[in-house]
């Protein structure tokens, strides 16, 4: 019992000192000062609460060796740096915000320290559209192999010719990018349609009726624990605007930014097109160099390769350890692999 006490103590200790060095270095990284103090407040409350668990373990009488962060904390820092901390925000949100243990400090003062930076931290419906770049390029290309690696397995259980395999691998690439693209621009097209049906709605519910919506306004701020005065008094102040009370109505009840709306259908086509390519490129591309049993083996040593980049890919965003990703993508990927080989060597074998 004692053991088992310990290693999930530091299981604790560890997710903490991750966390605190990943806002730290996002703090770091910021170019807005109010950002930057408020990613510096998480990580202080992050060294407490690790703090806290290195005290536990001492009444145990087991130590705390300091330790580098994981390898996702440098992964995301490094993409931070590169790419801004937004890219990354969605990302880590998920990661810190995960309920896996109770803490000494409450994890919604991580809002906090936004709202008193000036910053507020975006609603879970703006984090899902317009803040999920990295998770929508990571399944995207998963996709992509998954399904190719599928299609390609089963044409080699046919024993059809390298030909035959290369063609029908560079034919599903090709075709299931197309799904993707379309798919994906109809998706955010219906989505900004319906969002703008709605802001609509609310706009001329807003013209006509000003102090229903003042009352839904203020019902808002009160549900944030402002008090009944103060919710009543900013409701008054900000329904003198329209156009303001309009752009939190949005924001809270619909849980989308008003000036995005999802983003670009044409972005989101194109990008979904080439990741999806990207993927699907790792089984079929060594059939169009080598032939025979070189071909599927390098073929699977090529959809081994891509997975084990996916998977460590998704391991940033789910929070798992990176050798369970690993492991669960393989499995996952080898079985419908497997499926699809029996059943082409089936068929193979009955219609030839």
């Amino acid at each position: 019992m004692k053991q088992a006490t310990i290693h999930r103590y530091l299981t604790n200790l560890r997710i903490e000192r991750d966390n605190a060095a990943l806002y730290a270095g996002l703090a770091a990284l910021s170019d807005d000062a109010r950002a930057a103090r408020a990613f510096r407040r998480i990580a202080e409350s992050e060294r407490a609460n690790a703090a806290f668990w290195v005290a536990q373990l001492a009444e145990l009488g087991h130590g705390a060796p300091e330790r580098r962060p994981s390898l996702r904390v440098r992964l995301l820092l490094w993409l931070a740096a590169r790419f801004g901390s937004d890219f990354v925000m969605p990302t880590v949100s998920r990661i810190t915000h995960a309920d896996h243990y109770a803490t000494p400090v409450d994890r919604s003062s991580h809002r906090d320290h936004f709202h008193d930076s000036g910053r507020a931290l975006p609603s879970s419906g703006l984090r899902g559209q317009s803040g999920n770049t990295l998770r929508a390029a990571v399944l995207g290309a998963n996709d992509g192999l998954v399904s190719n690696v599928s299609l390609v397995m089963g044409m080699a259980g046919a024993a059809v010719s390298d030909h035959a395999v290369a063609l029908a691998g560079t034919a599903g690439l090709v075709a299931g990018a197309c799904s993707m693209a379309l798919g994906e621009w109809l998706s955010v097209n219906s989505s900004r349609e319906f969002y703008q049906a709605q802001i609509t709605a609310r706009a001329e519910r807003l013209a006509v009726a000003p102090e229903d919506v003042r009352q839904r306004i203020a019902a808002i701020y009160r549900d944030k624990n402002l008090g009944e005065a103060v919710s009543e008094s900013m409701a008054a102040k900000l329904i003198e605007s329209p156009r303001s009370a309009l752009d939190l109505l949005v924001r809270e009840e619909l849980g989308v930014d008003p000036e995005d709306l999802g983003g670009s259908a044409w972005h989101a086509a194109i990008s979904s097109f080439f990741l999806f390519a990207v993927g699907a490129a790792f089984p079929v591309a060594p059939y169009l160099f080598l032939h025979g049993q070189a071909a599927l083996i390098a073929s699977l040593v090529s959809t081994a390769s891509g997975l084990a980049i996916i998977a460590s890919s998704t391991s940033l965003f789910t929070g798992r350890p990176l050798g369970y990703s690993i492991v669960r993508q393989f499995a996952v990927t080898s079985a419908a692999a497997g499926i699809t080989w029996v059943l082409g060597h089936v068929l193979g074998a009955v219609l030839g």
